[in-house]
């Protein structure tokens, strides 16, 4: 079943339109900062836009001028080491990230204004980051005396290599946008002035290529780094075979030699 057009869903709002969805962190009395139930609302709302049949793509922003402080700090404890009663403890932050990251559909993390902590980790479990020109960004556990929890982690040094990923959690810097592309914190910086525009021009282009191709590869490249392991070979032995048995490869050769636009018509099974 869809979701309804509009929902308010506690500090998420989520909005679905043209194939879009749209997850809004809005928490602007702490800066967006992220709460655990909001944490909790990403691993809920997550998995139900993936299985969602009339979205394509999702999107991630924050409300207002800023994308999200990170945890909040009121907070810090439950979002990151929740105590159980077996004695264990919950990283809901990672957990979030986790629901984001295990998406099959493209995902893009809009981000204007500040975007600290947990919010990168928030941020880069999308596929990609784009950043306003206007943007900071800034890993700050040093200052506060943590640990930057292991996913957000794990995914820096890949992004950005061992020896950034130190600079930036030791120094706990705050870096410009144009800094953060430099880096590998973001796929790309816009300009202010024309950020929704191109924005919008992104989603729309992810919104017109094949779903097959894009589902397939995004799990393929997930699986980097682990090559040579029986269950990544097994990924690329069905993506493969599943090629020539998708709508999408011949009407994606037929439009290019009839110089046309392709309208694929694969869709992932619900």
């Amino acid at each position: 079943m869809s979701i309804a057009s509009e929902v308010r869903t506690g500090r998420l709002s989520v909005s679905v339109a043209g194939g879009v969805a749209t997850v809004e962190i809005s928490n602007l009395a702490q800066r967006n900062a992220l709460t655990k139930a909001m944490c909790l609302e990403f691993q809920e709302i997550m998995p139900r836009l993936d299985a969602d049949p009339d979205v394509s793509v999702i999107v991630l922003r924050g409300a207002g001028d800023t994308f999200c402080a990170g945890a909040s700090i009121s907070e810090l404890s439950s979002v990151l080491t929740d105590p159980q009663p077996d004695g264990s403890t919950v990283d809901h932050l990672s957990l979030a990230d986790s629901a984001i990251a295990s998406v099959a559909k493209p995902t893009v993390a809009l981000v204007d204004g500040a975007c600290m902590g947990g919010g990168w980790q928030i941020a880069a479990a999308c596929d990609f980051v784009i950043a306003n020109e206007r943007a900071v960004i800034g890993l700050t556990p040093a200052k506060i005396g943590i640990i930057y929890p292991r996913p957000g982690l794990e995914r820096l040094v890949r992004l950005v290599g061992h020896a950034n990923a130190k600079y930036i959690l030791l120094t706990g810097q705050t870096f410009s946008a144009t800094e953060a592309k430099a880096l590998g914190l973001v796929a790309d910086v816009v300009p202010s002035e024309s950020f929704e525009e191109k924005c919008a021009a992104l989603i729309n282009t992810l919104r017109s290529r094949s779903r097959f191709s894009m589902h397939a590869m995004k799990r393929l490249v997930d699986c980097e780094g682990s090559a040579g392991e029986p269950v990544v070979d097994q990924e690329w032995a069905d993506a493969w075979a599943a090629m020539p048995a998708s709508p999408d490869m011949e009407i994606g050769i037929s439009a290019f030699l009839n110089r046309k636009q392709p309208r694929f018509q694969w869709r992932p099974m619900g």
